[in-house]
């Protein structure tokens, strides 16, 4: 099992949702955080007054997917997100070792 996690601009969302769930990933986290890479933050001007925005706004999604799920979730995630300008966003991947449903007790791949 792995856990994906993606960074992207919250206007992707319902793009990078409809693509993982069309490839039959059942369920996913979102969160919105802040954040800045290459990008840097940018100057906005507010009421005539400048100030510098260093965090800008991001989505997180989190899944917890099968291991033959992994590559069709990384390219859905990377065409669905795409945009081509910086700020696109990064995909991690991480190992899941264990995985239990509280209400059932399920483990493992049934679990998720």
């Amino acid at each position: 099992m792995k856990f994906v996690t993606a960074i992207i601009k919250p206007y992707k969302l319902s793009d990078v949702r409809e693509a993982l769930t069309a490839i039959g990933v059942n369920g996913v986290t979102v969160t919105e955080v802040k954040g800045f890479g290459r990008q840097k933050g940018h100057t906005e001007i507010y009421r005539g007054a400048e100030y510098v925005v260093e965090f800008l706004p991001k989505v997180k999604i989190e899944a917890a997917i099968p291991d033959e799920l992994l590559s069709p979730v990384i390219e859905a995630i990377k065409k669905a997100a795409h945009t081509g300008q910086i700020g696109d966003g990064k995909v991690f991947v991480f190992d899941l070792e264990q995985v239990m449903r509280i209400r059932t007790g399920e483990t493992g791949p049934d679990a998720i």
